[in-house]
């Protein structure tokens, strides 16, 4: 039997999106679990085992679900996986959902991967979804981040408030994606 290679969801300069598979677990696993990119995400550093992590992705993969999606970040010269790109809060009467990424890999950090990966997630996003507005959260003293999202195409909406953490609410709507990109 021949093993499938996952599809790839789009290229850009610098990165490589595809479908996530169960060897991307050890990665994704120690990124959750390590507290300086918890702090990226306005979260707690992930302690569950392992195995748990494992069965939860597991499930993940075989029952994919419309309303959130997460992609491997790929570096194509290396094949190697740097980081993840997700999408949530999908709604189909909208036509809109909300972004995350993670760079994992440190020696990959303020090279321009995360701002490529956002730029091929977008086209994803309004070209395969059909979505018209994708929408994104990032804490208010990550400045490095809104940068790259701006980059990428998202402008800043207006402070937000939430769970005790001040957010630079962001936004990328397909008319603005699509003159940006003509």
């Amino acid at each position: 039997m021949t093993a499938t290679q996952p599809r790839i969801v789009g290229e850009g300069r610098l990165v490589r999106l595809r479908e996530k598979t169960i060897e991307d677990a050890e990665r994704d696993y120690a990124w959750r679990c390590d507290p300086e990119l918890a702090r990226f995400d306005a979260a707690r550093p992930l302690t569950v085992r392992f195995s748990n992590f494992v069965a939860t992705m597991r499930e993940d993969l075989q029952f994919p679900t419309i309303h959130r999606r997460t992609f491997a970040i790929d570096d194509p010269i290396t094949g190697r996986h740097i980081g993840n790109v997700m999408y949530y809060g999908y709604d189909a009467f909208v036509l809109e959902a909300e972004l995350g990424i993670t760079i994992g890999d440190r020696e990959y950090w303020e090279r321009g991967y995360g701002s490529d990966a956002v730029r091929v997630m977008l086209r994803y996003l309004f070209e395969e979804m059909r979505l018209r507005r994708v929408y994104l959260h990032t804490l208010s003293w990550n400045y490095r981040a809104q940068a790259a999202f701006q980059r990428a195409g998202f402008l800043p909406v207006r402070p937000v408030s939430r769970g005790g953490y001040d957010f630079i609410y962001m936004e990328c709507r397909l008319e603005d994606w699509q003159e940006a990109t003509a």
